[in-house]
């Protein structure tokens, strides 16, 4: 079984030191095989900000976890318009990842990480062709039996994301994205960016999709929160490539707390749900197929 930590939109320069610190200490004792950050360290991409970043990262790393890290889209700056469209990723190059794609691989998984920050978007993100191209081969050469998952900042595809249930922007290149991803058999794409934690089957969201679970990380300690839903990272627990668990751990004011528990099974490309522990319910945040979960 690999233990997967999925956390995404640090955001330092606009986060709570408390929770960092409580964050910090939760991975550093449950000892994931693998931390998974899905982009956005910073928040404005300043040099201090990215120094805050890389401090965070090398404590985890200092205390023996192994990382996978991608950019997001306030890893470009925003209002430095040369730095912007020239060098948009120079200092996160220099102070979290040279390898924007990072690749991960052990007995049990296999993990890519593609970059979908752009300079000329403000938020949206893209995947191009030589990305797609890079999905399809990095995946041919893994053995059927381990689980591949995909890690990108923007989410494949559209979902849920206000209160009234109006859908998100997909990710640039949508359709061909999608493709890839089937054609490499993703098993489970992971995502963040918009600070909202949401779990669902891929073929319940778009026709073709290749049956991939599509999971989605909120903010893990950003303060600018969505919908009420507090900070939170995923913590995963892949069996097999058609069997895992997700729990969603959320911060309750006072420290990092399991507020649900949902069991994965996948049988030919349709994954079904069940959920393990009927949480305590403190405040609201939407949770695994759209049912809505709490911290106990």
């Amino acid at each position: 079984m690999a233990r997967i930590a999925h956390l995404s939109d640090i955001h330092f320069g606009a986060n709570d030191p408390r929770i960092v610190d409580a964050a910090t200490a939760w991975l550093e004792e449950r000892r994931p095989d693998l931390v998974v950050i899905s982009g956005d360290f910073t928040q404005r991409a300043r040099v201090g900000q990215f120094r805050q970043a890389a401090a965070w990262l090398g404590k985890l790393r200092a205390a023996g976890l192994k990382t996978l890290v991608i950019p997001g889209n306030h890893d470009v700056p925003l209002y430095d318009v040369l730095r912007r469209f020239f060098t948009p990723l120079r200092r996160y190059r220099r102070y979290i990842s040279h390898d924007l794609c990072p690749f991960y691989e052990d007995d049990e998984v296999a993990i890519l990480g593609i970059n979908t920050a752009r300079s000329l978007t403000i938020k949206d993100g893209r995947i191009n062709h030589d990305q797609m191209d890079m999905l399809r081969h990095r995946f041919a050469h893994v053995p059927r039996d381990k689980t591949r998952i995909l890690v990108t900042h923007h989410p494949l595809f559209s979902m849920p994301i206000g209160k009234g249930g109006e859908l998100s922007e997909a990710v640039g290149r949508h359709d061909d994205a999608v493709q890839a991803a089937c054609e490499a058999g993703v098993h489970v794409a992971l995502a963040g960016h918009f600070h909202r934690t949401y779990a669902e089957a891929a073929d319940k969201m778009v026709a073709h999709s290749g049956g991939a679970l599509v999971i989605q990380a909120g903010t893990a300690t950003s303060t600018r929160l969505r919908n009420d839903e507090p900070q939170s990272f995923n913590w995963l627990h892949v069996r097999r490539n058609n069997e895992m668990d997700l729990q969603v751990i959320v911060w309750d004011g006072a420290g990092f707390r399991r507020a649900s528990h949902v069991e994965y099974v996948r049988e030919g490309e349709e994954w079904t749900a069940k959920e393990v522990v009927e949480p305590v319910r403190v405040g609201a945040m939407t949770g695994p197929a759209g049912l809505t979960s709490a911290a106990n």
